[in-house]
């Protein structure tokens, strides 16, 4: 009888648990993985997993070690002997790492010693601050110094005042070795003041030891010179954008050899995000996005054979699916480790055998959490534009979807603008969380993202305001066609690029959406101009400045395209949310857009986190701007 009761009892309790559904506490639970590399021995991946914790506000990092053909994961305390370290020269004699350096006069207490509890900055030029942090005169520099105890580090960019690693992400990524041990190649932007608010042209520096010379190995480029790479056989690879002043231009992969220089990706109507050598040096692997995705691809060397082909490599996809590959670690015999994320889960490591093209999940750090929640559907569609094109769409499900019902719809704008849209995992703007709290997501391929060609890619800018509009909007009127869409409750949310999108969509929407949500969005493109630290985004994607008035583009940007112009037809709810240290899209930009909703008497909020940036990082924070967020949605939708 026991027996008997048991089993439906059983299920019962089964059922119930795989109706959990994603929370915001659980989402800030999760294990956040990130690869180090494959071991010495080649028998292990090494990798990291960071968990925050909400009630600390910090997070703990723990390291393990997980066998490259699947098996459990051991934990370990130190990885230092487990992997190659990349900043060792390859003859063992040097070490190569970075410092901080002050070498520009810029606080008060510089100018005026005696006034040292003095509290103030002085500028003479522009890159006075970048992304969350103000210039303090202080600038990275690339050290080498023998490998032994005491060894006095020799600084390879003595005196200059500029910056590598690069600010303000730039890692050790941004220097490398030389294969004969003689030389440290290095990436530097060597632009000051005005010169380098206004440039992207960073480019690849060699520096030999021996003479102490630096020779530039990309002066011919102007636009971004960008991850050097070395391949088996001694051929330097980076990755090359050719106009100056474009972040956002065609990434292509370029190769170094016998004295020649080849784009091995020139033909290929795409753009790459990161790449790895074969360990023969015969072909390189790339990771970038397509269709929505982002997938691994492949390109042959051709110049081994034929050093003149620069035209004959050829570039295959040879992965594909609703997932995105994202870091590329290494290789093991037929396959490459790789991690892997979709919109309903975090990233975990996987294996992708070459041959078989087969997919192997290696890592499952938060397999036992997902196994136990019901997750959301996510569909792809494609919606024809007001000018004829096919548009991409993703369509998230909330999770025990019941067609026969009515939801509330959300159209998702995605930042950038020039940021794909694929099958990413956020912290922040999850997909999946949304979904789980029973919305149904919307979040168009709109112009402007790469994956769907050069031409795509590039449509957005000087246009912020033009057709990426019309595609915003034909995506929510083709799902909102779906029974089970209730038209009466459609929200529109965004940030970046995205918060702009939900400012101006909100002065043109003609009462489709009942309520909006902006986080850190571009409200008056004309202080943004004058505020905004990377000048050089402004001048090519508004069109110039906006005291140019022959310059038909931009003042086109600042007029017609402008959301603040539109205050007047604004008529639905706003939460407005802003960093305060934010110098990407500085504070007033929300600040006026919270005070125009005010005094036009819209129901409107101001979130404000004064030491946020251009993101929320905290956990305590990312916690509360979690709560406002669907706080706000069931509030007004």
């Amino acid at each position: 009888m026991k027996k008997i009761l048991f089993i439906p009892l059983l299920m019962m309790s089964l059922t119930a648990m795989a109706q959990n559904v994603m929370t915001s506490e659980l989402l800030w639970k999760l294990g956040r993985v990130t690869p180090l590399g494959i071991s010495k021995d080649g028998k292990n991946v090494v990798y990291k997993v960071t968990t925050p914790s909400v009630a600390a506000n910090t997070s703990e990092t723990k390291f393990y070690t997980l066998p490259v053909i699947g098996g459990n994961p051991t934990e370990v305390k130190d990885t230092k002997d487990l992997l190659k370290d990349k900043n060792t020269s390859p003859d063992g004699k040097y070490l190569v790492y970075n410092e901080e350096v002050k070498l520009e006069k810029v606080l008060g207490k510089d100018f005026y010693p005696e006034l040292e509890k003095s509290d103030v900055k002085i500028y003479d030029g522009l890159n006075y601050r970048h992304w969350d942090t103000w210039n303090e005169g202080k600038f990275n520099h690339v050290f080498y110094k023998e490998n032994k105890e005491g060894a006095v580090g020799i600084d390879i960019l003595k005196g200059e005042n500029f910056d590598s690693p690069q600010k303000p992400f730039g890692g050790d990524e941004d220097y490398i070795w030389s294969p004969d041990s003689k030389s440290i190649l290095y990436i530097s932007k060597k632009k000051t003041g005005t010169d380098y608010a206004i440039s992207t042209n960073t480019n690849i520096y060699e520096y030999n030891l021996q003479t102490g010379k630096t020779t530039n190995r990309t002066e011919e480029n102007l636009g971004y010179d960008t991850a050097p790479q070395f391949s088996s056989t001694g051929n330097l690879t980076w990755l090359q954008m050719k106009r100056d002043g474009f972040e956002a231009d065609k990434n292509d992969l370029m190769v170094r050899f016998r004295g020649l220089q080849m784009n091995l990706t020139a033909t290929w109507d795409g753009t790459v995000d990161s790449f790895i050598w074969s360990k023969d040096g015969n072909k390189i692997y790339f990771v970038a996005p397509i269709d929505g995705t982002k997938q691994l691809f492949e390109v042959n060397f051709p110049s081994l054979t034929n050093p003149e082909a620069s035209g004959a490599s050829t570039v295959r996809q040879i992965s594909n699916g609703a997932f995105d590959v994202n870091d590329l670690i290494g290789f093991s015999g037929d396959n490459i480790i790789v991690t892997r994320t979709d919109m309903n889960h975090a990233a975990e490591i996987f294996s992708y055998n070459l041959k078989k093209n087969s997919w192997k999940q290696l890592s499952n750090v938060n397999t036992a959490t997902y196994n136990s929640l019901a997750l959301s559907k996510t569909e792809k569609r494609y919606v024809t534009t007001t000018d004829g094109k096919k548009m991409l769409v993703w369509v998230v499900l909330p999770p025990n979807f019941d067609a026969t019902k009515k939801y509330p719809t959300l159209l998702y704008c995605q930042g950038g603008p020039q940021s794909a849209l694929t099958q990413f995992y956020s912290y922040r703007w999850n997909l999946q969380l949304m979904a789980a709290n029973g919305y149904i997501v919307v979040a168009p391929n709109r112009r402007g993202m790469p994956g769907h060609g050069v031409e795509w890619n590039e449509q957005i800018s000087k246009d912020w305001g033009g057709q990426v509009m019309d595609d915003y909007l034909s995506a929510i009127d083709a799902v909102a066609k779906e029974k089970y869409v209730d038209t009466s409750r459609l929200g529109c949310i965004g940030a970046s690029y995205g918060g702009y999108s939900v400012f101006y969509l909100a002065g043109i929407h003609n009462n489709r959406f009942k309520t909006f949500i902006a986080h850190d969005g571009v409200f008056n493109i004309q202080s943004m101009f004058g505020t905004t630290e990377e000048v050089f985004f402004s001048n090519w994607d508004f069109g110039g400045a906006y005291w140019e008035k022959d310059n038909a583009a931009a003042q086109k940007t600042y007029t017609t395209f402008n959301p603040m112009t539109l205050v007047e037809k604004w008529n639905k709810p706003i939460l407005i949310i802003q960093g305060g240290k934010d110098f990407r899209v500085p504070i007033g930009q929300g600040q006026e857009a919270f005070q125009a909703a005010q005094l036009r008497g819209l129901k409107s909020r101001f979130l404000y986190f004064p030491e946020e940036n251009h993101w929320v990082l905290k956990p305590q924070n990312a916690q509360v701007w979690q709560g406002e967020f669907f706080k706000w949605l069931k509030e007004t939708l």
